[in-house]
């Protein structure tokens, strides 16, 4: 790293480093450009101003399913009669689940600590980094960065409904509720996307009760057909969810909260003892000084092109930052990308098309590409096929026989967009994300020799149907016919 670092007159104080590469922000993201870029000898600086791993790490996709870990366990013990195994659930200890999950964090922590990234040759600052023009980063008085390329990664934080009282009522966020060592009695979550929804699941299962609040429609992105799958598990086990209600006011009340909600039939008071937020994310462009540095931005994030360039040519934004969806692999897409820009001068062109995403609910919603609405709206020609868990073998083996795969095509074959509800759909979504990237047409994926019995097979049996109506036409069968006479 000493091409990076020059020692500045210490009447000035502080450092100045000229590395290829400065990175802001030590999330998903942030750390894949860092590590990359060292891996090719590329001088780098990083700057963390919490912890490393970002919010993946700490307080996002790891903790919450280590949660849904330990849920599915509890559901598992409940289930375990059908098996024909007796056996119940004598009680959850929560300071053990919380045990386990920050067991878990501390598990994968080493892998983005600093050290490590510190042996890999990136040199690491911990401190806020802040734009002093559009050439220049300073990190307090200790450090001034003038890097060729600069890529802002500082993610996203967990935005406040405006909902009269909420400033003065005790709430949670993912950022705190996993801190939690007793169980709620009653957590009441406003918010019924994915997070929202998840934690709903898991926490009902480990024995709270729990009501989640939404001002539209639980899922609203998802197929609906789908969704609705999914919404009605949660129903069965006793999530009471609540959409299209709007939320009045907040209020501590009696060591718990107080939350009045107004629908159709007038406002109605729910008390619960905790009040966690789902409600959605703010980029996390604070302090950054994005004005001096001639970096557009607005309230959904930094303003980026097809390349993840902002206005300020020497300065790329990725992750949640930018904008767009917000997960943890999109942002490692991201960085693939910044690589092959910044490093090797390589054309780049962000698709969001072909960016999976999974509702790590039980059962799992998973998709990618269009959705049949998606097709509909555009005026596409396309063709939807299908298949169910409970044609599938190893589904009826281990009793997880609800969902279907619903794969959309154009009408010459070509693979555009596929959802998964059921049983490790996360898992089996991953083929699918392959077939849109790459354009796979259908008859690929039915010629795939899979394993039996495996789930992948309700994928490989839906594909097939796509040929179907031909199998059947007047013309395959005269075919048939004629070939017969040649034994």
């Amino acid at each position: 790293m000493e091409r990076a670092l020059i020692r500045r007159d210490p009447t000035d104080g502080g450092e100045l480093l000229t590395p290829d590469i400065c990175v802001i922000g030590a999330g998903s993201g942030g750390l894949s450009v860092a590590a990359a870029a060292a891996a090719f000898g590329v001088p780098v600086v990083l700057i963390e101003k919490d912890r490393m791993g970002g919010d993946c790490l700490n307080t996002g996709c790891v903790p919450s399913k280590s949660l849904i870990a330990a849920a599915k366990h509890a559901r598992a013990i409940i289930q375990a009669r059908a098996f024909g195994i007796s056996a119940r659930v004598s009680g959850v200890d929560f300071a053990a689940v919380h045990r386990h999950i920050h067991d878990v964090i501390a598990g994968i922590a080493p892998n983005d600590s600093r050290e490590r990234f510190t042996g890999l040759g990136v040199r690491v600052i911990a401190g806020a980094a802040r734009f002093r023009d559009a050439e220049t980063v300073t990190v307090g008085d200790e450090f001034e960065i003038k890097a060729r390329r600069f890529v802002i990664a500082t993610g996203s934080s967990p935005s406040l409904p405006t909902v009269p009282g909420i400033k003065e009522t005790p709430y949670l966020t993912n950022e705190t509720v996993f801190d939690l060592t007793i169980l709620p009695s009653h957590l009441i979550i406003m918010g019924a996307g994915p997070l929202g929804l998840e934690l709903a699941q898991a926490f009902r299962r480990l024995g709270a009760e729990v009501t989640v609040l939404d001002v539209a429609q639980a899922l609203a992105r998802e197929d609906e057909e789908c969704a609705a799958i999914v919404l009605d598990a949660l129903a069965e086990e006793g999530v009471d969810l609540r959409a299209n209600v709007a939320v009045a006011r907040v209020e501590a009340r009696d060591g718990g909260v107080k939350v009045a909600v107004r629908a159709e039939g007038g406002e109605e008071s729910i008390m619960g003892s905790h009040l966690l937020l789902a409600t959605g994310r703010r980029p996390n462009t604070d302090g950054l000084g994005l004005e001096r540095a001639g970096i557009r931005y607005d309230g959904g994030g930094i303003l980026v092109d097809k390349r993840l360039k902002t206005a300020n040519r020497r300065v790329y934004a990725i992750g949640d930052v930018a904008g767009g969806a917000q997960f943890t692999h999109l942002a490692g897409y991201h960085a693939g990308l910044v690589i092959r820009n910044a490093l090797f001068r390589l054309p780049v062109k962000m698709n969001e098309d072909i960016i999976p995403r999974v509702t790590f609910t039980d059962p799992e919603l998973a998709h990618v590409g269009l959705r049949e609405a998606d097709a509909r709206a555009r005026r596409m020609r396309f063709k939807v096929l299908r298949w169910p868990y409970h044609e599938n073998d190893r589904a009826r083996a281990e009793r997880q026989t609800r969902g279907h795969i619903k794969v959309i095509t154009s009408r010459r074959g070509r693979i555009l967009g596929a959802t998964i509800v059921g049983a490790n759909a996360g898992e089996l979504i991953a083929t699918w994300a392959l077939a849109v990237s790459e354009r796979l047409h259908v008859r690929t994926l039915a010629g795939m020799v899979i394993p039996y019995p495996t789930l992948a097979e309700v994928g490989k049996r839906a594909a097939m149907t796509y040929f179907l109506p031909g199998a059947r036409s007047p013309v395959a069968q005269r075919l048939i016919t004629f070939l017969r006479w040649f034994g």
